[in-house]
């Protein structure tokens, strides 16, 4: 049986990230910045045109069942969420980064590979599409290059890392969790894009309170100024 590949596990950076951003030839505009507070004073000091909010969390039992139970409580999705499973290990920065632009190419030019990714997992499934990154030469090539680029020494592909980077988007005035470990996307209510960063920060809020006193918690925003 064939192994699933592993990635090096890129730096929760958003100098790094946005690297990656520049590499793949996206919106120049459009940028990952640091959400150094969720409490609305803080929130509302940030940049308001935002497309996704991404949150790097410590996987546990209690985030695993928040996830789970809230698919059971709101199971409906919208069929225009783009949505795919990952397969590739440590590769959970940039599936958050792709499911950030592929549910955004109405409002900023995601750059040709991501256009091209796009286009290539047209009518396939989640898991199809999954596989469809293992063979992805170029954003392999994209993702090794930002994983270098970090302040602290890259760990070994091989590593195990129980840090976790999900995405979330509005599609169809609805707030989604994308998150490749799990079966589909996670619909947390109504939220329209205006409301994205708020929004998502109640939910980033909810996977914090799962681990009182845990500092491993990054969110980070991709927004425009203008």
């Amino acid at each position: 049986m064939a192994t699933s590949p592993r990635w090096v596990p890129m730096e929760s950076n958003p100098d790094v990230w946005n690297t990656l951003l520049r590499q793949m030839k996206v919106s120049p505009e459009w940028q990952f910045t640091d959400v150094w507070g969720l409490d609305p004073e803080l929130l509302g000091m940030m940049p308001q045109n935002v497309a996704a909010v991404l949150l790097l969390y410590p996987i546990s039992t209690k985030t695993e069942a928040l996830g789970r139970e809230q698919q059971e409580r709101c199971p409906e999705v919208d069929s225009e969420v783009f949505f795919m499973e990952q397969s590739v290990g440590n590769a959970c920065g940039t599936v958050a980064i792709l499911h950030s632009l592929l549910n955004n190419d109405d409002r900023m030019d995601i750059g040709e590979y991501a256009r091209s990714f796009k286009a290539d997992c047209a009518g396939k499934s989640p898991e199809e599409r999954g596989k469809a990154l293992e063979t992805n030469a170029q954003i392999a090539e994209k993702h090794a290059e930002a994983a270098s680029a970090g302040q602290t020494a890259a760990p070994s592909a091989d590593e195990r890392v129980n840090l976790h980077f999900v995405a979330f988007v509005s599609v169809g005035g609805v707030l989604y969790e994308l998150d490749g470990r799990k079966e589909g996307p996670v619909n947390w209510g109504p939220c329209g894009k205006q409301d994205l960063l708020g929004g998502g920060a109640l939910v980033c809020q909810k996977y914090m309170a799962c681990s009182p006193g845990e500092m491993r918690f990054t969110v980070v925003s991709l927004s425009c100024d203008e």
